[in-house]
C-alpha cells in the first residue's frame, strides 16, 4: 500500500544525520509514545491508496470530531469562476487543518490548496495538496516558485497565517501576529480572502511547555513535538468552524502596510467568535 508509515526513529536519522546515533533509545521510545505513532499508523495503513478529500474525511471520523459550521452561506459558490484565499486561526495545530481541509475541499469538489509543514509532505493521503514549508532551513527559491503557483493557479488556497498553532498569554488563547504573506500574494493575485474562525484549545501543559521554552530562549518550536499528542487528547470533542463574508482584495489597499492589514484580518477572525 502507498500510505506513508511514521517511523520516528527514521525521521531522527535523516534530520540529525551523523549526531543520530547519539539519540539514546529512551529518548527514541518516548517521542514514539508522544507522537502516537502506532496509532498513527494503523489510520494510514487503513486508508490504503486513499488522497486528498476522501482522506482528510476518513481523518475526521478517525479522531470522531464533531463539527458545528456557522456562516456556511458565506462561502463562495462551487459555481463562481474566482479563486479565493482562505484564512483561519490555528488554535490546535493538527486537527483544525484536517478539518478546514475537509469542509472547504468537499465544499469545492477538492480544489484546495494549503501551506504545510514539510514534515507532513511524508504522509502520503495529503500530500498532493500541499505546498511544504521548511521549518528547520532556509526556503529556496522553488518554495517562492510553488508558492506563486498556488495563489495565480486553479485552486483555492487555505492558509494558517500564524505559522504555528495558538500560545496562550494572559489567560488568552490567541494566534501570535499574522504573517503579511496571504496578504500580499492574494492582492497579486485579485483573490478576495475569507475570514475563518476555529473554535478550541489545547492542553494547559501544551502552553506551559510552550511558553516555558520561550522564556528559556529555546528557538527550536518544543511544543511541536507534542502536536500529536494534542490531537490524541482532542479525540471525540467538537469544534465549532465559522465562516466570515469574503473580504474584497481591493480592500488591502495603501491606507496600511500588508503587516497592518494581516493584523486587521486577525482581528475580524477573533470577531467571528465574539472575541
Amino acid at each position: 500500500m502507498p500510505q506513508t508509515t511514521i517511523d520516528i526513529e527514521k525521521v531522527i536519522r535523516e534530520r540529525a544525520g551523523k549526531k543520530a546515533k547519539y539519540v539514546p533509545k529512551f529518548v527514541i521510545s518516548y517521542l514514539k509514545r508522544i507522537v502516537h505513532q502506532d496509532w498513527l499508523n494503523k489510520f494510514f495503513e487503513q486508508e490504503g491508496d486513499k488522497q486528498g478529500v476522501p482522506w482528510l474525511k476518513d481523518s475526521i471520523e478517525y479522531l470522531d470530531l464533531t463539527l458545528n459550521i456557522v456562516g456556511l452561506e458565506n462561502l463562495p459558490s462551487p459555481d463562481d469562476p474566482r479563486r479565493y484565499t482562505f484564512v483561519s486561526n490555528h488554535p490546535l495545530g493538527g486537527p483544525d487543518g484536517l478539518a478546514l481541509g475537509a469542509v472547504i475541499g468537499q465544499h469545492f469538489d477538492g480544489k484546495i490548496r494549503y501551506l504545510v509543514n514539510d514534515l507532513l509532505m511524508n504522509i502520503y493521503g495529503i500530500a498532493p495538496l500541499c505546498v511544504g514549508v521548511n521549518k528547520f532551513g532556509a526556503q529556496n527559491h522553488r518554495f517562492a516558485e510553488q508558492v506563486d503557483e498556488i495563489f495565480h493557479g486553479e485552486n483555492h488556497v487555505l492558509m494558517f497565517p500564524a505559522d504555528l498553532c495558538s500560545r496562550k498569554k494572559g489567560g488568552v488563547i490567541r494566534d501570535v501576529p499574522w504573517k503579511k504573506t496571504f496578504i500580499t500574494k492574494s492582492v497579486e493575485a485579485k483573490r478576495d480572502v475569507v475570514p475563518i474562525h476555529f473554535g478550541g484549545r489545547n492542553s494547559n501543559f501544551f502552553y506551559r511547555l510552550a511558553n516555558i521554552s520561550k522564556a528559556l530562549g529555546i528557538k527550536f518550536n518544543i511544543a511541536m513535538l507534542y502536536l500529536s499528542d494534542e490531537m490524541y487528547k482532542n479525540r471525540g470533542k467538537t469544534f465549532t468552524i465559522t465562516f466570515g463574508k469574503p473580504i474584497p482584495w481591493q480592500t488591502f489597499d495603501k491606507t496600511k502596510t500588508p503587516k497592518q492589514w494581516a493584523q486587521y484580518v486577525q482581528d475580524e477572525v477573533y470577531k467571528l467568535a465574539g472575541e
